[in-house]
């Protein structure tokens, strides 16, 4: 064994990049709901794509370390600190045998990531780490973690015996001296810009909900969970009454059900839809979408193909570009 839970917080999964290739078999792809924080901690470590890491929702969640190991946390600050100790974020982290990391107030966010280099030894699942709750597969038990699990840990990527002069000690733990930008992750104070493009049946609806859409304010409700976010806000209504097919649906699309009110589908989403679709999520908002907790207030803003194209390749290019600066570094040891 490597890691003990202590304690449970609200939810804790296995999760990767997600299990695709087997939606028509409708089984989920689930997956990080915050992509990019996920794949940066495992980055930050020395680990490649597809290992898992751990999601952890809001607040509450400790565990302890049996050996030492290479650790990163990425995502949302849920203020995690090893000892007592407030633990950097966004860079390798050294953390020492027999010390305990515990995440507790959020600052911004939801969902922080928990990466250890070499990665958690769980069986793969249809080529995946990810945890689909409904279904009870993949992860660990396919299921969210619990007090007393214990989690064994694949080799370390990155050498326990780093330099020194790369380091920095604080008590229990060593982090490096340097880090990756954390984005842009906001509170449920503010409202953030989330940028859509028209669905497939946008023109289905009314003008006047059409004009809500991008000119209300709407807001994350506690009914939303890892399959969709379902939100509050002014009613919107198809012109007329229609009857339409399920078809296949992804992350990020909006549906609106008999009841007027929005629900954006999210990793652990159904894989056909038969409600109105009146808009896509720009993949590269996903994430920020998901680190929404209740409470939190969005605004949509509308772009076009040609504009989340070029927004998707532009993250693409910046993923590209911390790649390569943590390999430089993780090089110099």
């Amino acid at each position: 064994m490597s890691i003990t839970v202590i304690k449970p917080g609200l939810l804790v999964t296995l999760q990767d990049t997600g299990r695709y290739g087997y939606g028509k078999h409708g089984i989920s792809p689930a997956g990080a709901m915050d992509s990019f924080a996920c794949l940066i901690a495992n980055r930050l470590v020395g680990n490649e794509d597809e290992q898992g890491t751990l999601e952890i929702t809001w607040s509450g969640f400790v565990v302890e370390f049996q050996r030492s190991l290479w650790i990163s946390i990425t995502g949302g600050d849920l203020t995690p600190t090893i000892d007592g100790e407030r633990v950097p974020m966004w860079r390798p982290v050294l953390i020492k045998a027999g010390s305990c990391l515990s995440f507790q107030q959020p600052v911004s966010g939801c969902r922080a990531y928990l990466a250890v280099s070499g990665g958690f030894d769980v069986p793969i699942m249809m080529n995946s780490y990810s945890t689909y709750l409904r279904a009870g597969i993949g992860g660990y038990e396919g299921r969210a973690l619990k007090k007393g699990d214990t989690l064994s840990v694949h080799p370390s990527k990155i050498s326990l015996d780093a330099p020194g002069r790369f380091l920095v000690e604080y008590g229990s733990f060593f982090t490096v001296r340097w880090s990756v930008s954390a984005g842009g992750y906001t509170d449920s104070n503010r409202e953030t810009e989330i940028r859509v493009l028209k669905g497939r049946q946008y023109d289905d609806f009314a003008e006047l909900s059409q004009q809500a859409l991008f000119d209300e304010c709407f807001t994350v409700t506690p009914q939303s969970d890892r399959m969709g976010y379902r939100l509050s806000g002014p009613t919107l209504r198809v012109s007329h009454s229609n009857e339409y097919i399920s078809e296949p649906v992804a992350l990020g699309t909006v549906q609106v059900p008999a009841d007027g009110q929005l629900i954006i589908l999210m990793a652990d989403r159904q894989t056909l839809g038969g409600y109105p679709k009146i808009a896509q999520i720009a993949s590269v908002d996903v994430p920020l979408l998901a680190q929404l907790p209740a409470g939190g207030r969005i605004r949509f803003k509308e772009i076009s193909l040609p504009e989340a194209e070029q927004l998707s390749r532009a993250r693409i290019r910046e993923v590209r570009l911390i790649e390569a600066m943590i390999k430089r570094k993780l090089k110099e040891w």
